[in-house]
């Protein structure tokens, strides 16, 4: 036998150490803990406990049920975006300092908090891993994958805008994850996501985390993919919902991808994206439309024309036309837990060009009662799949379905949070997908 048959073996394992997440151990330094507790908002600052399980840690350091807690780790809590990034920065087995009031008299306590469970799978083994992103951010990957002696068929998957974690946990219980949970188990396929930093076990914080950051670690994550020599380059994947639906084009054509599935997308800018949803939620809420124009016009393209075409932040904003605060409903500087820095990028960002230059497969999924996003953004995007001869794309318009994987009876009781329905004939067109696509 040859030498160069020899070492041939040698460097595919080498390669496989060095680019497979480690799946036997994660080290609890690096791994996320859970209160196993509930929070209100308190005033001026903290969360006030709501209920503590058996299982906590703070009912051995002697909190309880009424305690306002004040700071973590010498951080005071004074707000919403801020509390989550405290959430997600929590770490197991790693002495936490807590200060907290009871009545008038401020105390501290320390606290080590057992790990959040991992993924398992009757089937599908997990890997724990992390890429490193050009910002120097240590993020969390999670791919499962079934035992296969051949190279496997990959989905790399892209969540959407919020700052919570992609990963099946105990207790978790939205749609979307139940759906991503079935993709995992039925696709026999390799799936990989990747926390956004500052969620989940990532480092960073997501509150401060803006766009280019965030797309940076994706296109990272999705190199690491590419490169695992358990993976056939040929049949890879990339599953976006909300946010990461409009990203897929875009990684699909910057790294030659072999599909695109893409679950409540978008087209337009970030702008006009604001105009329409504002329009659609003081309608929902009853104003006729005499009073949503007058009020479109005279606060809601002055707030985000400022905010997304000048640049500014809301608090200057505000500042420069104060009858403005009036109709803002989002914090000094962020929108939805993510600084006004991610939408002045992603305000720059050609959506529309990326789905115009696509070439690979597409599979476009909209609800009718999906509230978040337009219809008339999913039919541009036809529109000009069609005008550049597409040859192989499939829009499919969902009776009833809302944004969140759940089936309404209207857009409203899903604007009101009312219960929906899952349905698992939603994941398995996920799963039929991308099998289509693999070919």
């Amino acid at each position: 036998m040859t030498l160069h048959l020899l070492l041939k073996p040698l460097a595919l394992f080498l390669l496989l150490l060095v680019l497979a997440p480690v799946s036997a151990e994660v080290s609890h330094e690096d791994r996320r803990a859970k209160w196993h507790a509930t929070f209100k908002t308190a005033q001026p600052v903290g969360r006030e406990i709501i209920t503590i399980d058996p299982q906590s840690v703070l009912n051995e350091a002697g909190l309880q049920v009424g305690d306002v807690l004040l700071a973590v780790n010498d951080e005071v809590i004074r707000d919403g975006d801020q509390w989550w990034d405290i959430i997600y920065g929590l770490r197991a087995d790693t002495e936490t300092k807590l200060t907290y009031r009871r009545a008038q008299q401020v105390d501290s306590a320390s606290v080590v908090f057992e790990p959040v469970p991992l993924e398992q799978y009757d089937n599908v083994r997990t890997e724990y891993g992390f890429i490193t992103s050009d910002y120097n951010i240590r993020q969390r990957t999670i791919v499962t994958l079934p035992d296969s002696k051949t190279p496997l068929p990959a989905i790399f998957v892209v969540g959407g805008l919020s700052c919570s974690s992609i990963e099946y946990t105990p207790g978790r219980q939205s749609n979307f994850i139940r759906s991503l949970r079935y993709l995992v188990e039925h696709s026999d396929m390799m799936v990989m996501r990747v926390e956004k930093p500052g969620v989940g076990d990532s480092e960073g914080r997501c509150s401060q985390t803006d766009f280019l950051t965030e797309l940076n670690g994706y296109e990272v994550a999705l190199k690491t993919l590419l490169a695992d020599p358990r993976v056939d380059r040929e049949k890879v994947i990339v599953y976006g919902s909300s946010m990461g639906s409009a990203l897929a084009p875009y990684l699909a054509n910057k790294y030659q991808l072999n599909g695109v599935i893409s679950d409540g997308t978008f087209y337009r800018s970030w702008f006009e994206h604001m105009l329409e949803i504002e329009r659609r939620i003081l309608t929902m809420k009853g104003d006729d439309q005499a009073t949503v124009n007058d009020k479109i016009n005279r606060a809601y393209i002055p707030l985000y024309y400022g905010m997304l075409i000048e640049k500014k932040s809301y608090q200057q904003v505000i500042a420069q036309s104060p009858l403005l605060a009036e109709y803002n409903y989002h914090s000094a500087a962020h929108m939805y837990g993510r600084p006004v820095s991610f939408y002045h990028q992603m305000q720059d960002f050609n959506f529309a060009g990326e789905w115009q230059k696509l070439t690979a497969a597409a599979r476009i999924r909209w609800g009718t009662n999906d509230w978040i996003m337009s219809e008339y953004d999913i039919d541009m995007i036809a529109t000009v799949l069609a005008e550049k001869g597409h040859e192989d794309y499939e829009i499919l318009k969902v009776p009833g379905l809302d944004h969140w994987d759940t089936i309404h009876d209207s857009a409203l009781n899903s604007f009101q949070g009312k219960p929906g329905q899952w349905s698992e004939a939603l994941p398995q067109q996920l799963v039929d997908w991308a099998k289509s696509l693999q070919h």
